[in-house]
């Protein structure tokens, strides 16, 4: 559907804002009488129109239709008696009465716009698609013939979605059309719903949540605008969405939207049992709800019963046949749980169904791209972009894809790499080295066969990488997301100045490649992230989640999740330290299954899970049965936890509970003690007072006590300082080593260990800590240098060429020395571009001596060896 301008620019619309005049045929009929005045006043008294609207907001229908009904049934041709009881048939599933109403109404009131605008939302569960889209341009045509006669604000509003509706200019109907509404006195509340939603449809979530909080502003007790304000809050801040949908069930507790998003919401979490039961509350309500029955059908198809999911889809469209949004919304949620294949199919379904409907063509262009389908899935996005410019996702992902465009590319068998130019030469064989240990390592531990090259794309703007994962440029805060065949990430020039291990990182997410294959992306959440978890720690001593002092808290604490649930504890986390959490509470279940049941138990749990076996049946089948299972992983968990440093006392001090003002602690009663948190606080104490000896006995008690203790608080990090304070190099090397051992993310451990290393000539050590920091951060010179001169020593020449190359990617201060360094190692490959860098050495520096000398061998090498006496030239033919 291409835009189109307004067919009028109303020049009403600054009258719009003046109260209503519209009059009613019933009063018009009673305005010369006496008597009649006095019965208007009785029936007005008696019950209203108004008073009938809040009924239906606040989720009385029944009630609204009885008094509709009864208004109406007592003569009165009212155009708004028949809006409300229209709407409440509508939303009470009796579509046939609906229909019936609306048509009676119109005979009656035939130039009404607002009948039509109900009637078109009735007129398609009867089977009349067709005749709502006539009612569309009636209503476009009666507007531009008489525009004077609609100026009051809720014509307004049904005239701005009827020309949505017929392809206008969102822009125009928003700043022209809506807004106008929105300045209307009294205030209406359906024009701040009308600008909500169209920036909804838009997918500009920020826009609509500002339009929805206007909202609520002028009528904060709205379900409505309560409900918009979640849906704009759903796409990255689950905890407010809940907030919104409580607020707007507070108001409305047989609110249809918001207890199909709550229902939503428990279906993302995989808690089936309450996403039902919002379910049946709405059908309930409206025995025919579509996308109550939608959810049923999802559910069905997610428990593997697909007799039950095709009976509900057949109730989903049994009065609506050909409406799109059943399968639109089965197929989006199926791909919000990774099945992007099953997800196009139901996109795919929804366009066979209606081939304008244009969110399933944006989200099968989602899903496309997610499966590494780039060429359908390029040119559909690019299809919605041109019908509608204002679709925020399909402007990003064009925008993106000349980003893209201009990426590097590289390859081995397995891996298709994508990143930018600076970033591929800089560490691009680094990462295709680890994809491609990650590959032998995990394919082989759990037989997998991947069919197709895994893609991996890697950006140095969080933005990019954001609306390449979620369409929209706010990043959650992932790193990185695997699709199954794709992998996008941050680079680490994404992040300045916040350290991550991107190897670390991509082992996570090529485990989730392997897994996600191994049961076609039929697994919950939980284990797919605990599986991933669980093989980093596998891969590295120093890599993944692992128990610490606040893990071990909210594990003894009861903090704890049920397995069943635990899915859930992925989606609205109180903090981010609960959200972490689930990702090592996850990783311990899949840690406990490994221990107690071996590890080709989880091998045939994820085939099991191939099959479409829901996981508590597979859990059953190839463990212990759910309640049993969920007692012995408790126990092993507080096991665990309780197994944390077990010499130490971790009870909080009364201090810890208001730091601002601790007591003073004395050295006695510090070595009296054995609770970390008083032994922390005195050595931070002693080294604040520079009683480093004291210090030293502290340190070395509790890195002997809790050797495992990273971060920016490890006694590691503490005792290699007090060590350095004592001139101990010694003692000072071991216990950043100690650290570097266990934190993936000590960028400064890693270069005082190079520093110490090259110092004692220690050059092994210097390249493994350099490497070390290049997992982190490859993007500064200090690692790659350390890493040229380490090549040198050992001598490793292909080491030191490429740490040479990569140095002279960041531009370094003193480039002859890279390019020497370059040509020193190319001599030694027999790389004859040696003579350019040598070159390249001496037009920085023209009196390097070391370039001079290198520059004579290379000439001397070059030199044609002149020919022995008496033997034949070169180019004498054979005998």
């Amino acid at each position: 559907m291409s835009r189109k301008p307004l067919p009028w620019v109303p020049s009403c619309v600054a009258e719009a804002t003046s109260p209503r005049r519209r009059r009613t045929r019933a009063g018009r009929a009673w305005g010369g009488s006496v008597v009649g005045l006095a019965l208007a006043g009785l029936l007005q008294a008696a019950e209203s129109p108004r008073e009938a609207r809040t009924w239906l907001l606040s989720g009385r229908y029944v009630e609204a239709v009885a008094a509709a009904s009864n208004h109406l049934e007592a003569g009165q041709a009212d155009e708004e008696w028949s809006l409300i009881l229209g709407e409440g048939l509508l939303t009470l599933g009796r579509y046939a009465e609906a229909g019936r109403v609306l048509t009676n109404a119109l005979t009656h009131y035939p130039r009404s716009i607002r009948l039509r605008g109900l009637a078109r939302e009735v007129l398609p569960y009867l089977g009349r698609a067709e005749a709502a889209r006539g009612l569309t341009r009636e209503i476009i045509e009666l507007v531009a013939a008489r525009p004077f006669a609609y100026r009051d604000p809720a014509d307004l509003v049904t005239f701005g979605r009827a020309a949505l509706d017929r392809g206008a200019d969102p822009k125009q109907v928003l700043e022209r059309v809506f807004s106008a509404a929105q300045r209307a006195e009294p205030p209406l509340r359906e024009a701040g719903l009308a600008a909500g939603e169209l920036a909804l449809a838009k997918r500009d979530f920020a826009l609509a949540a500002r339009q929805f909080q206007q909202a609520l502003q002028r009528f904060p007790n709205d379900p409505d605008a309560h409900w918009g304000l979640a849906r704009a809050y759903a796409p990255d801040d689950p905890p407010r969405m809940l907030e919104a949908i409580a607020a707007a069930l507070r108001h409305n507790s047989n609110h249809v939207g918001a207890l199909l998003l709550l229902a939503e919401h428990h279906l993302d979490g995989e808690n089936y049992a309450a996403a039902e039961a919002h379910l049946e509350r709405v059908l309930r309500l409206n025995p025919w709800q579509p996308l109550a029955w939608a959810g049923r059908a999802l559910i069905a198809h997610l428990q593997n019963l697909p007799a039950r999911e095709q009976a509900a889809r057949d109730m989903a469209l049994r009065h609506w046949t050909n409406n799109p949004h059943v399968d639109h919304f089965i197929g989006r949620k199926l791909s919000g749980k990774y099945r992007f294949a099953e997800g196009a199919a139901c996109q795919r379904r929804a366009l066979t169904l209606d081939p304008d409907f244009l969110p399933a063509r944006a989200q099968l262009a989602l899903d496309l791209l997610r499966r590494g389908e780039d060429a359908e899935g390029w040119r559909l996005m690019r299809e919605v972009e041109q019908r509608d410019p204002y679709d925020v996702t399909a402007h990003n992902f064009m925008t993106l894809r000349d980003t893209l465009e201009r990426f590097a590319t590289l390859t081995n068998a397995h891996f298709l790499l994508r990143l930018p130019p600076r970033d591929a030469a800089l560490y691009g064989g680094r990462v295709l080295d680890l994809l491609a240990r990650a590959h032998a390592a995990l394919t082989a531990r759990y037989g997998a066969t991947l069919d197709q090259p895994t893609r991996v794309e890697m950006f140095d703007d969080q933005r990019d990488f954001a609306v390449r994962t979620f369409g929209m440029p706010e990043n959650h805060g992932f790193l990185g997301v695997c699709f199954g065949p794709v992998i996008t990430a941050n680079s680490p020039a994404a992040r300045p100045g916040r350290h991550f291990n991107w190897e670390s990182m991509l082992w996570h997410e090529f485990a989730h490649v392997v897994t996600l294959h191994l049961t076609r992306n039929r697994m919950p959440r939980w284990l797919s992230e605990g599986i991933s978890v669980f093989e980093e720690r596998r891969a590295h001593p120093a890599w993944g989640e692992r128990l610490t002092p606040a893990y071990r808290d909210m594990i003894l604490g009861g903090e704890l999740t049920p397995v069943a649930n635990l899915s859930a504890a992925f989606l609205a986390p109180p903090t981010p330290r609960h959200l972490q959490f689930a990702y090592f509470q996850s990783s311990l279940v899949v840690e406990f299954i490994v221990h107690r049941f071996g590890p080709d138990t989880l091998t045939a749990l994820l085939h099991t899970l191939a099959d479409g076996t829901p996981i508590n049946e597979a859990l059953a089948r190839h463990t212990l049965p759910l309640a049993e299972f969920e007692t012995a992983f408790a126990a092993y968990a507080r096991q665990q936890a309780e197994a944390l440093a077990p010499d130490l006392d971790w009870e909080p001090p009364p201090w810890r509970a208001s730091p601002l003002d601790p007591p003073a602690l004395t050295t006695g009663a510090a070595v009296a003690t054995n609770n970390f948190w008083t032994l922390t606080r005195r050595v931070a104490d002693l080294m604040e007072s520079r009683e480093w000896t004291a210090a030293h006995a502290l340190l070395e008690y509790l890195t002997r006590a809790f050797p495992e203790h990273t971060g920016p608080e490890s006694a590691w990090r503490q005792l290699a300082r007090v060590c350095r304070e004592l001139g101990d190099p010694a003692g000072e090397r071991a216990a950043w080593s100690a650290l570097a051992e266990r934190d993936d993310e000590a960028v400064d451990a890693y270069l005082r260990l190079c520093e110490l290393a090259a110092a004692d000539g220690d050059w092994p050590a210097v390249r493994l800590n350099a490497e070390r920091y290049l997992a982190v951060d490859p993007l500064v010179p200090a690692p790659w240098r350390f890493l040229a001169r380490a090549g040198e020593a050992l001598p490793n020449a292909p080491t030191a060429a490429a740490a040479w190359r990569a140095l002279l990617e960041l531009e370094p201060a003193n480039p002859a020395e890279a390019h020497f360094g370059l040509a020193r190692a190319l001599h030694q490959l027999g790389d004859p571009a040696a003579r350019r860098h040598v070159l390249l050495a001496l037009e920085q520096a023209p009196r390097h001596r070391e370039a001079l000398r290198l520059l004579r061998t290379l000439h001397a090498a070059a030199r044609p060896v002149p020919p022995t006496a008496g033997a034949a030239p070169s180019s004498a033919a054979a005998p």
